[in-house]
């Protein structure tokens, strides 16, 4: 018995390997594994290549697999492009109908099935991946009835002749598998039982995001964040919400910010060219003090990059992107169920601090799929509704003939003042763009320009949130940085390095990019050395935490910008490489090219070469 194994699936992007994928999936994780499941697909409708790999565990597990058990393929090319990943000995299963070949010398056994005939012979070529799911599952040890439960709560409202056709295609290949090869097994443990949710983080923020509070949702299609929009158009009907897909990015944020100065929770989502276009908007939330929420899912860049491909490269736009100091908080969720409360508390945050949240999540993050505990969504367990400083409607109502200031000089300990909402009588309504007094009219007085900048910059040296959280040996001698998907594969090298160097390793999960979190970083890592883990080119987030005066000397940094995500044997060895002083700046994966480093010679990637 096996407790964990990794499936993989790949042929021509289009071919319905997305909802095959779903569907083993889905079913793993209501038998009660723990899944993490991701795909490469081209940045296309349809054609090229696509593969969908799943790694199914009896233990919670947060990263890719190393390699992969049982490789699925429907044509040579993904042969060719994913039989390197397989462990020595894994099963390669193949259509007969296009002659496979495996590359020369590789340790796998391949098998064929006729999975092509056989849907041919069902009447529906479609039914050829329902024959793939009947023989994973014969391989694996998984009940097919799982399968077949499923296949009627998904495809029920399409007649029970469909549900029987997929019955019997499942069937079919179930049972070519049992006959053919009865001693080829690669049978998981049995799990504990407990159905488990299957979620993308996509998923999650919109969760989040109904759980916060918010009903208004302004946006503009883009991968890999278009997905949020669509659930939450899903879910308003039933809570009275509207979401609006705008002209574009710049039109979806400017609503926000009118939304949020009318008091109602709005948000918009997008990924890395959506950002770069909404940063006018973002200034203007910043400077007149409105409460706005943007997710933004970063893929490769710049520009349109490599909008499918997974990176972490959008941390400086977010934090300090626009014109002038417009001041904002920039919060990392670690994980799927970390994006749920994380979501919910941006909106609090925001009416807290009266300026925007951006929540830093990342392709892998935004839409692959993670096994997520049910309590993770559970109300009680979620951040309350906190609507922040307003003004008391009596209050006002008493003021006579005195004059409410919303930019007024009574702060509290946040240096934030009270805002009236439209409607409230002897409120306040006037907001500009322009530099502005405590009434909000525009000036361009020396002392209250310095004032009204000093007063929007203390908010963000105030955030009170969670803003770190650490995990492994204390008093490390080497603590990880990491957020976002890069977490995951973190936490499980730490003490994979730590027995492999004797070393002590902690990972510490920043959650709090921006304002950086300088304070609580030098407290765990002490005397020890940081290496921040992030995929951009450029060492984004060490830049930031060396700018705020940190010791750059305790700083290293392992890079990986080649569209792929971190696996756990990239860190192991980027930290062994830094714990024996070998190197400061590592590049990992296919990165290459000019880079600033300390000394090119000892990076990782030119190590591998």
């Amino acid at each position: 018995m096996l407790k964990e194994v990794c499936w993989q699936i790949g042929g021509e992007q289009g071919s319905g390997l997305d909802s095959t994928a779903e569907v083993f999936n889905t079913v793993a994780s209501r038998a009660g594994y723990y899944v993490y499941a991701y795909k490469t697909f081209a940045s296309r409708i349809k054609g090229g290549h696509t593969d969908f790999t799943t790694r199914i565990s009896v233990e919670r597990v947060l990263a890719p697999a190393a390699g992969v058990n049982l490789l699925v393929v429907l044509d040579q090319e993904s042969i060719n492009l994913c039989a390197r990943n397989v462990y020595p000995g894994a099963i390669v299963l193949a259509d007969e109908a296009f002659d496979p070949q495996l590359p020369e010398g590789l340790d796998a056994k391949l098998l064929t099935m006729p999975f092509n005939k056989m849907a041919l012979a069902l009447g529906n070529t479609l039914m050829k991946n329902n024959i793939v799911l009947g023989a994973s599952a014969a391989f694996l040890g998984l009940p097919l009835e799982h399968f077949k439960k499923y296949a009627v709560r998904r495809w029920g409202n399409k007649g029970e002749d469909f549900v029987a056709l997929i019955h019997t295609a499942m069937e079919q290949g179930y049972n070519h598998v049992v006959e053919n090869w009865p001693d080829l097994r690669l049978e998981l443990a049995q799990p504990d039982g407990q159905e488990r949710l299957l979620m993308t983080g996509n998923d999650a923020a919109a969760l989040g995001a109904l759980a916060g509070g918010c009903r208004l949702m302004f946006s503009y299609p883009i991968t890999p964040a278009s997905e949020i929009a669509e659930n939450l158009v899903k879910a308003f009907p039933k809570v009275g919400g509207i979401a609006v897909q705008m002209e574009d990015e710049l039109g979806s944020i400017v609503a926000c910010v009118g939304a949020g100065f009318g008091g109602a929770r709005a948000m918009t989502a997008t990924s890395g060219p959506g950002i770069s276009l909404m940063q006018e908007a973002i200034g203007l939330a910043s400077m007149t003090e409105t409460p706005v929420v943007v997710v933004n899912t970063q893929r490769g860049g710049p520009s349109t990059g490599m909008p499918t491909k997974q990176e972490q490269s959008d941390l400086l736009a977010m934090a300090y992107g626009g014109h002038g100091d417009g001041p904002r908080i920039v919060l990392a969720p670690g994980s799927v169920e970390e994006l749920i409360p994380l979501t919910a508390e941006a909106f609090n945050l925001a009416d807290n601090y009266h300026c925007p949240v951006l929540i830093a999540s990342d392709l892998a993050l935004a839409l692959f799929q993670q096994t997520v505990e049910p309590d993770a969504a559970d109300l009680a367990n979620l951040p309350k509704i906190d609507r922040g400083p307003i003004a008391d409607p009596e209050q006002l109502a008493a003021l006579g003939r005195d004059i409410f200031e919303r930019y007024s000089k009574q702060v509290n300990e946040n240096g934030v003042s009270a805002r009236s909402l439209p409607g409230m009588k002897n409120g306040q309504f006037l907001a500009t763009g322009a530099e502005h007094g405590p009434m909000g009219k525009v000036t361009e007085n020396p002392a209250n320009r310095v004032y009204m900048m000093n007063r929007r910059l203390r908010r963000i040296t105030k955030v009170n949130t969670e803003a770190v959280r650490y995990f492994g040996s204390p008093n490390a001698d080497l603590v990880l940085l990491a957020f976002g998907t890069t977490l995951g594969a973190a936490k499980e090298a730490q003490p994979i390095i730590e027995q492999m160097t004797g070393k002590k390793v902690g990972v510490l999960q920043i959650r709090l990019i921006y304002p950086v979190p300088t304070a609580e970083i030098a407290r765990y890592v002490g005397d020890g050395k940081a290496l921040v883990v992030e995929s951009n080119a450029t060492g984004q987030f060490a830049f930031m935490l060396k700018g705020t005066g940190y010791d750059a000397s305790k700083v290293a940094s392992l890079l990986r910008y080649d569209g792929n995500l971190f696996t756990v044997k990239d860190i192991v060895d980027g930290a062994r490489a830094v714990l024996a002083g070998e190197a400061q700046y590592l590049v990992t994966g296919g990165g290459q090219g000019v880079r600033p480093t300390d000394d090119p010679t000892i990076a990782l990637a030119a190590k591998e070469a």
